[in-house]
């Protein structure tokens, strides 16, 4: 399932260019073009869901290769030592932009300050 709009789709089916950290049968990792730390990756489904509570619904198992592939990374990049973070935004309240699920996986700085309550 594909949306002919939707620009991680696009990216997914190699019709625009990325930076590929990443690449499976059903899951693509690439490096964000405004990154907000050293490292920060997107990880996102080939297959199109809107955001993490519909990719959980419909197929567990590819929410679950989709997480893998974020530990993947982080091993890759060389953030999983000294920590980094995953974060998905679910909803435009929450900031979610592009409505097709993606984690982003950030490392190589604290986010103390973002996490503190």
């Amino acid at each position: 399932m594909t949306d002919t709009d939707c620009i991680f789709c696009k990216l997914a089916a190699g019709e625009i260019p990325s930076t590929k950290v990443l690449e499976t049968e059903r899951v693509l990792a690439f490096r964000d073009l405004h990154p907000k730390a050293p490292t920060h990756v997107l990880v996102i489904p080939k297959t199109h869901y809107a955001n993490v509570a519909e990719l959980t619904a419909a197929d567990p198992a590819l929410a679950a290769e989709v997480l893998a592939a974020a530990a993947e990374v982080a091993e890759a990049e060389g953030v999983a030592e000294t920590g980094w973070n995953l974060l998905a935004n679910t909803g435009a309240e929450a900031g979610q932009t592009i409505f097709h699920v993606h984690f982003h996986v950030l490392g190589g700085k604290s986010f103390e300050p973002l996490l503190a309550g």
